[in-house]
């Protein structure tokens, strides 16, 4: 699958958009014979199990210009970059613990052009200032997750529309949202409902707020 699956999926792109989405295979391919940040196999399908797994937030959550986001446990960039990509106006930090990974998360970035991301090599309780918005891709546990980025939120969320954590995780997820439900709000929406592909069968994004 290639980039025209982007293309199906979000049909008001600009042409720099569209160019920054097609330039990605050969980015991560090049990088990813000297540093392996993707696994071989999920290569074969990059523009589904990554890219596209990525935007699914797009389709749930207004990012809005200004926003400050923060992607933890980036890896090679995702759902940072992809994001960053499709909103220009809001600014993304994405972080790991790994250098080599921040180190193609930055070169991909350098080489698209992109004014409003940035890595760096950090563990998230390293992190100083506060973020509208913290996303990631299932990392490890909500409740550890949660325990770890809840003091990089900025403020209160009044509603669920103003911020809050976006997890991308796949299963059962009812133990793990017992184990927050006592603190945080929540809501659980199935990418299946915006995409096709079977590869979202069971697919979720978890959002805390």
């Amino acid at each position: 699958m290639d980039e025209q699956l982007i293309f199906k999926y979000f049909q008001q792109l600009s042409e720099t958009q569209k160019a920054q989405f097609t330039q990605l295979n050969a980015l991560y391919a090049e990088w990813n014979a000297q540093i392996n940040v993707i696994s071989r196999k999920d290569m074969d399908h990059f523009y589904e199990r990554h890219v596209l797994h990525s935007l699914a937030l797009a389709k749930y959550f207004p990012f809005a210009p200004g926003m400050k986001v923060l992607d933890v446990g980036t890896g090679g960039g995702f759902p940072g970059i992809p994001l960053a990509i499709l909103f220009p106006d809001t600014q993304f930090l994405l972080v790991d613990s790994i250098g080599k990974k921040i180190k193609v998360v930055n070169a991909v970035i350098e080489a698209l052009g992109l004014q409003n991301a940035i890595g760096n090599q950090l563990r998230a309780e390293q992190l100083t200032g506060h973020f509208d918005v913290v996303v990631s891709r299932a990392v490890t546990d909500l409740e550890t997750f949660t325990n770890w980025v809840s003091n990089k939120l900025r403020g209160k969320r009044k509603s669920a529309d103003s911020g809050g954590i976006l997890y991308l995780k796949g299963g059962d997820l009812r133990e793990e949202i017992a184990a927050i439900k006592k603190q945080w709000k929540y809501d659980i929406q199935p990418i299946r409902q915006w995409f096709a592909e079977d590869f979202f069968e069971t697919k979720q994004i978890v959002h805390v707020f």
